[in-house]
């Protein structure tokens, strides 16, 4: 049996034996990132390391096919390695490959992220829902949040008191003013419509410009901008109390805590977001320290750490060129560098100590 089974499994593609013993001769213990390579070169997968030697000859020691290493290595012709100077460049360096190549299976082995985003989509009526990965069709995205089950819960009083929809991305949107192009008149596509909580997009039941008031007003309470969905909860909660309906005031105190927490929980994601704006040295473990000019978790800028006088002069132009530039918007997070602007955070506050190794960009102007 163990015969037959050993016969079905797929032979390597490449010379395991002859890529472990090339590993074993040129590849060092540095951070690094490496790449598996196709018998077409092409990238199927991008990985990163604290050290590129150990990392790379534990996948011959993966068994196959049960450890996702060993079909990674089985599939590969070829690895491909290249030196970083600390774990923190191996990680950038890893996420910008990533984006570069889009290897097939670092798409097909992805863990779902536990990054808790609160997001509001595009299209002709957009949606405000929470989850832990950025999609195709959003278009603002907020966060991060510490609880999944609360963010929905808080975007699910928001959708109710603004009327914002909650149905499938693909439900036809019909507004008000579009009416007259159907002979009979439509019916919402579900009960929230009935109840007060949605403006019926689908059904005509509302104008667009109406609707889309709707989700700027969502977007600005997000931001701080406004608090105005809570004046209506309180509004709500308080005649519930002197109409000594108790019960129903409540229910209504539990929206007002979750709209509290969502709002506060903003402020302090926009406040540790904004927070990332320095420049970092980064030790390199060969004595090779970087520069990193961050401005709101996004890396503008990397240079071999200034030392001597010119360099100096020389990087302190690069600093003054990134202040002159408008600063970026504090609302959202930048959908186009999501993921950066998390691994730095994450970075950081897994690596409490790197932030004393930081100083401000103002203070480059004065040297």
């Amino acid at each position: 049996m163990a015969r037959a089974r050993a016969l079905a499994l797929t032979l390597p593609a490449a010379d395991l034996e002859m890529l472990r013993t090339r590993i074993k001769a040129l590849c060092d213990g540095r951070p690094g990132t490496y790449r598996m390579l196709d018998a077409a070169g092409r990238v199927i997968y991008v990985g990163k390391a604290k050290a590129l030697r150990v990392r790379l000859l534990g996948y011959f020691r993966a068994q196959y096919p049960e450890d996702k290493a060993a079909r990674i290595l089985h599939a590969a012709s070829d690895i491909q390695w290249t030196y970083a100077p600390s774990e923190f460049s191996a990680l950038l360096a890893e996420l910008r490959q990533i984006r570069e190549y889009r290897p097939r299976w670092n798409v097909k082995m992805k863990i779902e992220r536990r990054t808790v985003l609160v997001k509001l989509s595009s299209g002709a009526a957009p949606r405000l829902t929470a989850g832990t990965s950025r999609i195709a069709e959003d278009d603002k995205v907020y966060g991060p949040f510490g609880s999944l089950a609360r963010a929905k819960d808080a975007v699910r009083v928001l959708n109710d008191l603004l009327g914002l929809r909650d149905c499938a991305a693909a439900m036809p949107i019909v507004y008000g003013d579009q009416e007259d192009l159907f002979a009979e008149p439509l019916q919402a596509a579900c009960h929230r419509h009935g109840l007060g909580t949605c403006l019926g997009p689908c059904a005509g039941l509302v104008e667009e410009l109406q609707y889309q008031r709707k989700v700027r007003a969502a977007a600005a309470f997000l931001e701080g901008r406004t608090v105005q969905p809570i004046d209506t909860v309180i509004r709500e909660m308080a005649a519930a109390s002197e109409g000594g309906e108790y019960e129903l005031a409540g229910r209504w105190r539990e929206k007002f805590e979750l709209l509290e927490w969502l709002l506060a929980s903003s402020s302090r994601a926009r406040a540790a977001v904004e927070g990332l704006t320095f420049v970092y040295r980064d030790p390199g473990v060969k004595g090779d320290d970087r520069a990193f000019l961050i401005r709101r978790g996004q890396v503008k800028a990397s240079y071999p750490y200034p030392v001597s006088p010119i360099e100096k002069e020389a990087f302190i132009a690069v600093v003054r060129e990134e202040l002159q530039r408008p600063a970026p918007h504090t609302g959202a997070l930048p959908t186009h560098a999501l993921d950066e602007v998390l691994l730095v955070m994450s970075w950081f506050r897994n690596h409490p100590d790197a932030l004393r190794r930081t100083s401000s960009l103002e203070s480059w102007q004065r040297e």
